[in-house]
């Protein structure tokens, strides 16, 4: 009866083990077959998005951004000695102040970095009725909202082009319009920019150079009487720069030559 008892029990756990192992096998196949991921199909691409970027030049209260004025500041400073030199008198003037310095035969006195300076502000001076009105008619009121930035380039333009137009022979733009194959315009108002500017630095250059051959012509007479005299002394070894030199400046002095010539440079230009 005890060897019997014990065979059940035996044949009772090894049914219940039977039992839980297979219970445990099919929850494993479920769990398996129910974490694979079936394939889906790849998505329908999309048109590529197109980018739109918009820049606002004017504030919130139609003036321009601080952005704006700065960057056109930051240009405008980049490309000041081109302006400077190609649309102002600066370079007339400088150039007869460094003419003038040669007919003394003093090489570096004064200075270039004195030339430049009084050519800048004698510049400055002239300029100012030109600078005056591109400021009150173009940069204020495009800096109040009034204007836009082309309405503004062509209103500031206008008196700086009469200024140059006031100064420019008619014969070297003729001379500019044929180098270029252009037409010729039926008056000086019809002349491009691109035309007016190199032919006002060609009147610029000789109006200097005219002015600079009156200024050389009483310190050549001094030279030759110079030369004439070491030649009649036998002093031919003697530099006669070093004898005319000192009578030059005394002759410069006298007659107030950088007020006269300053003078005339002003006089040259007529206010527009």
């Amino acid at each position: 009866m005890t060897a019997a008892r014990t065979g059940r029990l035996i044949a009772l756990l090894l049914l219940g083990v039977t039992v839980v192992a297979g219970f445990l096998m099919l929850t494993a196949t479920g769990a398996h077959a129910a974490g694979v991921v079936q394939p889906t199909a790849p998505a329908t691409p999309t048109a590529p998005s197109t980018g739109d970027f918009s820049v606002s030049v004017n504030g919130p209260d139609g003036t321009p951004s601080s952005a704006v004025v700065t960057l056109i500041g930051i240009t405008l400073l980049s490309v000041a000695p081109a302006l400077m030199l190609m649309m102002t008198s600066f370079t007339k003037i400088f150039v007869v102040l460094a003419m003038t310095r040669n007919a003394l035969a003093l090489q570096s006195i004064p200075p270039n970095q004195v030339l430049a300076g009084l050519a800048l502000f004698l510049s400055l001076f002239v300029m100012a009725p030109v600078l005056g009105h591109i400021n009150d008619d173009a940069l204020q009121p495009y800096l109040a909202g009034h204007l836009d930035f082309n309405q503004a380039v062509e209103i500031g333009t206008k008196p700086l082009r009469a200024f140059m137009l006031h100064q420019t022979r008619e014969e070297d733009v003729a001379l500019i319009t044929r180098a270029a194959g252009q037409d010729n315009p039926k008056s000086m108002a019809d002349v491009p920019m691109t035309t007016v500017i190199p032919a006002f630095v060609i009147s610029e250059l000789r109006s200097a150079f005219i002015i600079g051959f009156v200024i050389f012509i009483p310190f050549l007479v001094i030279d030759l009487v110079v030369s004439a005299a070491l030649m009649s002394m036998g002093m031919m070894m003697l530099p006669p720069v070093m004898i005319s030199l000192p009578f030059k400046i005394l002759l410069f002095v006298l007659v107030d030559g950088w007020g006269l010539i300053i003078k005339s440079l002003i006089e040259s230009y007529h206010v527009v």
